[in-house]
């Protein structure tokens, strides 16, 4: 079992009052406004892959709350890919894990069949590399509360660079076919830079994305100096979802929630 590292920091490690927070980031105002629920579930199925933040929910939760919301009324999905970026440099390659994840909210088990299929290579499995990276563990409490038993696949970048993007892509669009499948990409966008740069860097690699444009956002990220820490996951999502448009569903950034003069930008994104 893969234990949590970030909760009762990232998120809350009480069970109700995690609940209580994902509610909240639903309804709130900077959220979608409504819970998800019976009503409002959908089952088109168009949606092949999202980008969400993942910081701590009091900061972004709300804008992840969009991401899922649009999961839930397009169908929940049967496989879940969840890529995150390295943050922590605990491995220079693309880690994939077999250990199961704990989380307040119950147990999120690996499709460990899955992950086999997509190591070789660059990308390999090492549990140490994704022990204490919140990418991916933070994006588990809010599909848990959409659905309490999931099985996803969690794949941890320690390289961003369009080979292994592109390399991981391929390997996921020719596991995934034939699917029912979704690849959550977890990303913050620009760090702890003024409001004003965060939304003006943001919207040209937000451009990029919704059009489908993996080499154009690399470029926009390395030319702009855009410090998105997830653009390898953004990236890989892209080759392996193909897809006709992206849509954006909510921008933020943590300068709406507390004053500060430096702010990290989040937005939520979904490819049909």
């Amino acid at each position: 079992m893969r234990q949590p590292a970030v909760s009762g920091a990232f998120y809350d490690e009480d069970p109700d009052i995690l609940r209580s927070s994902i509610a909240r980031c639903f309804l709130s105002a900077r959220g979608p406004g409504e819970l998800p629920s019976q009503s409002n579930m959908g089952s088109s199925r168009r949606i092949r892959g999202v980008v969400v933040p993942h910081a701590g929910y009091i900061f972004s939760g709300e804008i992840a709350a969009h991401a899922y919301l649009g999961l839930w009324k397009d169908g929940l999905p049967d496989t879940l890919v969840v890529i995150g970026p390295n943050h922590y440099g605990t491995s220079p390659h693309v880690s994939l894990s077999d250990e199961d994840f704990v989380t307040p909210l119950g147990v999120a088990k690996v499709d460990v069949a899955l992950s086999q299929e997509l190591a070789g290579g660059m990308v390999r499995f090492s549990s140490i590399s994704q022990a204490s990276e919140h990418s991916i563990e933070v994006q588990l409490p809010f599909l848990q509360f959409l659905r309490k038993d999931i099985t996803f696949v969690p794949v941890c970048m320690g390289r961003q660079d369009p080979e292994h993007a592109l390399t991981l892509g391929k390997r996921l669009s020719a596991a995934l076919a034939g699917r029912d499948a979704v690849i959550v990409a977890s990303s913050d966008f620009s760090h702890y830079v003024p409001p004003e740069i965060a939304r003006k860097k943001d919207a040209l690699a937000i451009d990029r994305i919704v059009k489908l444009d993996s080499a154009g956002l690399y470029e926009t990220v390395i030319s702009e100096d855009v410090t998105m820490c997830g653009y390898g996951p953004v990236m890989t999502m892209l080759h392996a979802c193909g897809g006709n448009a992206g849509t954006v569903l909510a921008y933020g950034h943590s300068g709406e929630v507390r004053q500060m003069d430096d702010v990290v930008g989040y937005c939520s994104i979904k490819i049909e």
